[in-house]
């Protein structure tokens, strides 16, 4: 079922967009005024209606700072970032689409307007990896210099880590926690500005990522949990099974299997034919998917996979996802593990397996259509979302101690 728009793709990109409105992603009407402009599933006309919007947010923003008026420039930034990230999202193509490439630097520079006018503005940081830097922002979630609990966050497929501050970040720092949101390879500039692929060790990724953590003197590094969205909820568990500096781990609607995922979308007969390496189910898959790739939405997601890993072909995508699997790994993740999944989302449908393997406590929450949480990373309901994830949480890191030590004695 659609709410926006008739195409189920274009749909769900603006429920997306439009989940963010509690961390000041979003307003209703101006995503209306988008939806409006798009004309049926012409990706142009997507760009177009949402590069406008984002445009117009961006002169109200630059006015409203030149006029003194900082909260609502702020919020005009963060709202145009977020509709630049939406402007963008399906051009994922190779080579690169330059709109792509400028929607992405548009976001991040406007985000960085938003974040400057923050009572504590976050660091722009650089993460030391193999001999360059992975880009991301480390956000306080206060000034007294204290060591306290610690969010990293990771996400998924097509999403920069400015926008994972509006999905969890933002919710995180109101509770207490210091916040690490980071682009990994294959994503956001670490894909478009500097052109690293995607790959299947997390572990190495999140080592860095820790190791920039925990050198950091206001981070504890007793109380450092990892969050990982999207496909970062299957990227977050592969890490955690060898990263055991972890004190928890949250894995919000992820695949146990990104090749066993692809397979469940076929025919049951091509799929074994697959597994065995038929040549003829091989041959079909390119010729089936040679014609997929052309339609707009429905060849989204194979043009995305394409560029994010760094391949020519869909075939060639299929095969890298083989490496994508927790099998054999789920056992080995050794601190307090969170899962959930989403009753009407395909994409983390197999995260029951996760859990079952998991020998470390661990705690599965299922959401529903009827608490309007049902899809995709709750996009729809992330406050639900948020509510019970941060139960869990708290109860481990407690981050609200760390406030109480700072109030002065009465």
């Amino acid at each position: 079922m659609t709410t926006f728009l008739k195409d189920e793709l274009l749909d769900a990109q603006v429920q997306r967009t439009l989940g963010t409105a509690g961390a000041g992603g979003a307003d209703l009407g101006e995503c209306l005024a988008a939806v409006a402009a798009v004309d049926g599933t012409d990706l142009d006309s997507w760009h177009a209606a949402w590069t406008a919007v984002a445009d117009r947010l961006r002169r109200l923003a630059e006015a409203e700072e030149a006029a003194g008026n900082r909260e609502s420039a702020r919020g005009a930034y963060l709202r145009a970032g977020s509709y630049y990230r939406t402007a963008g999202v399906l051009l994922f193509t190779a080579p690169v689409d330059p709109r792509l490439a400028e929607c992405d630097a548009r976001q991040r520079e406007m985000f960085t307007a938003a974040f400057r006018l923050m009572d504590l503005p976050p660091e722009r940081v650089r993460i030391p990896f193999e001999g360059g830097t992975l880009p991301g922002w480390f956000f306080p979630a206060a000034a007294d210099g204290q060591p306290r609990a610690t969010l990293i966050l990771t996400g998924g497929y097509d999403g920069p880590c400015e926008e994972l501050y509006l999905l969890t970040g933002a919710a995180a720092l109101r509770r207490g926690y210091h916040v690490l949101a980071f682009d990994g390879p294959g994503q956001g500039a670490a894909l478009l500005q500097q052109g690293l692929t995607m790959r299947p060790d997390w572990e190495t990724v999140v080592a860095a990522a820790v190791d920039h953590t925990v050198a950091r003197p206001e981070v504890d590094p007793e109380r450092v949990a990892l969050v990982g969205l999207s496909l970062g909820a299957h990227l977050a568990p592969r890490a955690a099974s060898a990263e055991h500096r972890l004190a928890a781990l949250v894995a919000d609607c992820g695949a146990f299997s990104l090749y066993e995922g692809f397979l469940a979308r076929m025919p049951a007969s091509l799929a074994t034919g697959l597994r065995e390496n038929r040549a003829w189910a091989r041959l079909a898959v390119r010729v089936v998917t040679a014609r997929v790739l052309r339609k707009p939405t429905a060849g989204w997601a194979l043009r995305r996979g394409m560029q994010v890993h760094g391949v020519r072909s869909p075939l060639a995508y299929l095969d890298v996802l083989r490496d994508y699997t927790l099998a054999g790994r789920a056992e080995r993740i050794t601190c307090p593990t969170w899962v959930c999944n989403a009753e009407n989302d395909d994409i983390g449908a197999s995260a029951p397996e996760l859990v079952a393997r998991l020998t470390c406590p661990h705690e599965f929450v299922r959401f529903t259509a009827a608490d309007g949480a049902g899809d995709h990373c709750e996009a729809g309901a992330r406050s639900r979302y948020h509510a019970e994830s941060f139960r869990w949480l708290d109860a481990l890191l407690r981050p609200r101690e760390d406030s109480e030590r700072m109030k002065p004695a009465s």
